[in-house]
C-alpha cells in the first residue's frame, strides 16, 4: 500500500477513530486503527469490540498503490499531531511502516491487518432517518443525565425510542431526568422495542463527535443488541447496554395546580454561578426562594460562607422555596443557548421542579432535602 494525504485531514479523522481504541487491552491489536486504501477512498477502522466505527476519507487522498495496514494508535497520532508537513506519505513493505513527509522520515512495525477485528457495515433495509442538527441536539442534552458509575447498569446509557415519526431520547441518573422528543422518517417500518434501546453513554460520545453540520440526516438502526449509525462519511456500530430502562414517563410530573414562570437561561446560570461560590461537595444544595417578582438564590457552607443572589422575575404569586443541586442545574444551562428561556414549573418544597423548552426538550430535578 501507498497513499499521501492532506496531514490535516488525515490526521482529524485518525483522531476520531483512534479516541474509541482502547489505551490498554488484553488483544493488543485494538491499539491500532486499520486503513484501507481501495480506489479513490481511504477507509479508518477502529473499535473495542463494545463500540465500533468506519470513517470514509476521500479529500485529499491520493491512492498510488492498494492495500491495508494497521497503523499503532499512539505512535502514528503523536506523529501526525506534531508534523508541520502540508502531505503525509504511509508505504506498507514486510518490514513495517513507513510515515514520511517533506522533513519527516518514521518506520514503525506492522501487524498482520487480516487479524483485526471486522468493524460492521451499515447494510439495514430498516431505520430512521432523522435530522443531523435535531439528533446531535438530542444526544447533547440527554447523555450528560446518565450515570456510568450507577449499578443500575441501564442507568448508564440513553434511551432511544423510535416509532413511526416520533424520536425520543431520555437520560437520567435516578436524581434527574433529561427527555427529548422530534421527528423522524421511519423507513421499512423501522421501530425500537420497549424500553431496551439504550445506548451507552461513550457511544454518545463517538456519535456526536461524528456528526457534522454539514450532514443534512443520519440514519440510524436498531437491531436486537446493537444500534448501527451511518452519515454520509462514517459507519458507527455499537453494543446496547444490557437491561431494561425504567418508566420514565412516570417520573414526568403532571399537575394541574404548579407554579410556571418564564427563565431565560443565561441570566439564571449566571445568577447560579455566583450562589454556587460558597458550595462544596458535601454541601451542595442552593434554596431557590419565589415571591414577589424574584427569584433568590441563596447557599450556605459553614468553612465557606453565604451567598443571596437576586433575580428579577414575573411572579407575584405565594412564596415557594424549593432545593436544588446546583450542579444539575448548570448541566442543563450548559446545554442551552444563553438566550433562549424555558418555562419552570414549581409546586412545591417537595416535588420535583420541571423545566420545558417549546422545542420538546423536558427536564427534572428531584429536590434536596432542606438542612438549613
Amino acid at each position: 500500500m501507498k497513499i499521501t494525504c492532506q496531514r490535516d485531514i488525515l490526521a482529524n479523522a485518525f483522531a476520531l477513530a483512534a479516541s474509541i481504541a482502547p489505551s490498554r487491552s488484553p488483544k493488543e491489536i485494538l491499539q491500532n486503527v486499520k486503513i484501507t486504501a481501495a480506489g479513490s477512498k481511504l477507509t479508518l477502522s477502529a473499535t473495542d469490540q463494545e463500540v465500533g466505527i468506519r470513517l470514509d476519507v476521500t479529500e485529499g487522498v491520493e491512492i498510488e498503490t492498494e492495500g491495508t495496514a494497521l497503523l499503532p494508535v499512539q505512535r502514528t497520532g503523536a506523529i501526525f499531531r506534531e508534523s508541520n508537513d502540508e502531505k503525509i506519505t504511509i508505504e506498507t513493505d514486510e518490514s513495517g511502516i513507513r510515515i514520511s513527509g517533506s522533513r519527516s522520515k518514521f518506520r514503525l512495525p506492522g501487524n498482520n491487518p487480516d487479524e483485526f477485528p471486522t468493524v460492521r457495515e451499515f447494510d439495514e433495509e430498516k431505520y430512521h432517518q432523522i435530522s443531523t442538527r435535531l439528533f446531535r441536539e438530542m444526544l447533547k442534552r440527554t447523555a450528560f443525565a446518565t450515570d456510568s458509575e450507577s449499578s443500575r447498569y441501564a442507568l448508564g446509557g440513553v434511551l432511544l425510542e423510535m416509532e413511526e415519526n416520533t424520536v425520543i431520547a431520555v437520560g437520567t441518573d435516578g436524581r434527574r431526568l433529561a427527555r427529548m422528543e422530534g421527528t423522524g422518517e421511519p423507513v421499512g417500518g423501522h421501530q425500537t422495542n420497549g424500553m431496551t434501546t439504550i445506548v451507552p453513554t461513550r457511544a454518545i460520545a463517538l456519535i456526536e463527535k461524528a456528526l457534522s453540520d454539514k450532514d443534512d440526516t443520519v440514519e440510524v438502526a436498531s437491531r436486537g443488541n446493537d444500534l448501527l449509525i451511518r452519515t454520509p462519511r462514517a459507519v458507527i456500530s455499537s453494543r446496547l447496554v444490557e437491561g431494561r430502562y425504567p418508566n420514565w414517563r412516570q417520573v414526568l410530573p403532571k399537575r394541574e395546580n404548579a407554579v410556571q414562570i418564564d427563565v431565560t437561561v443565561g441570566p439564571l446560570f449566571a445568577a447560579l454561578r455566583q450562589a454556587a461560590i460558597v458550595t462544596d461537595i458535601d454541601s451542595r444544595g442552593v434554596d431557590f426562594t419565589f415571591a414577589d417578582g424574584t427569584l433568590k438564590l441563596e447557599a450556605s457552607t459553614a468553612d465557606l460562607g453565604e451567598s443571596q443572589i437576586e433575580l428579577p422575575i414575573v411572579y407575584d404569586g405565594e412564596s415557594i422555596t424549593l432545593t436544588m443541586d446546583h450542579r444539575y442545574l448548570a448541566d442543563f444551562c450548559k446545554v442551552m443557548d444563553s438566550e433562549a428561556t424555558f418555562v419552570m414549573e414549581i409546586e412545591s418544597s417537595k416535588s420535583p421542579a420541571l423545566l420545558n423548552t417549546d422545542d420538546g426538550y423536558a427536564y427534572v430535578i428531584m429536590p434536596m432535602a432542606r438542612d438549613r
